[in-house]
């Protein structure tokens, strides 16, 4: 079993600054990516940031320049540092790890979500 476990979601005004962050744990053999998704209402969900093992990043047009994605390899923690926010940036936002976990010796691929933590800006 793998947890994720997301938290820093609130309420805050446009131009504020929120910063959210993934817990993972439970049975990882390994991480290739963590990233964060989130699902305004009526919308799909959609990506918004993801980092590679090696450190890589990659943004969502509409979060470039205001969001940053970091990570701790060591803790299997993720963190999205979001500046400058929008009422448009409202939606539920949703950890997802991409990895290897182990059922005894088989390696079986590992894609697991957070339940959400929602963000509002209020304009």
């Amino acid at each position: 079993q793998v947890q994720l476990v997301e938290s820093g979601g609130g309420l805050v005004q446009a131009g504020g600054s929120l910063r959210l962050s993934c817990a993972a744990s439970g049975n990882i053999r390994s991480i290739n990516a963590m990233a964060w998704y989130r699902q305004a209402p009526g919308e799909q969900r959609e990506a918004v940031a993801v980092i590679t093992s090696g450190g890589s990043t990659n943004y969502a047009d509409s979060v470039k320049g205001r969001f940053t994605i970091s990570r701790n390899n060591a803790k299997n923690m993720v963190d999205l540092q979001m500046n400058n926010l929008k009422p448009d940036d409202t939606a539920v936002y949703y950890c997802k790890l991409e990895g290897v976990t182990m059922a005894g010796t088989i390696p079986y691929v590992l894609d697991s979500w957070g339940k959400g933590t929602l963000v509002t800006v209020s304009s």
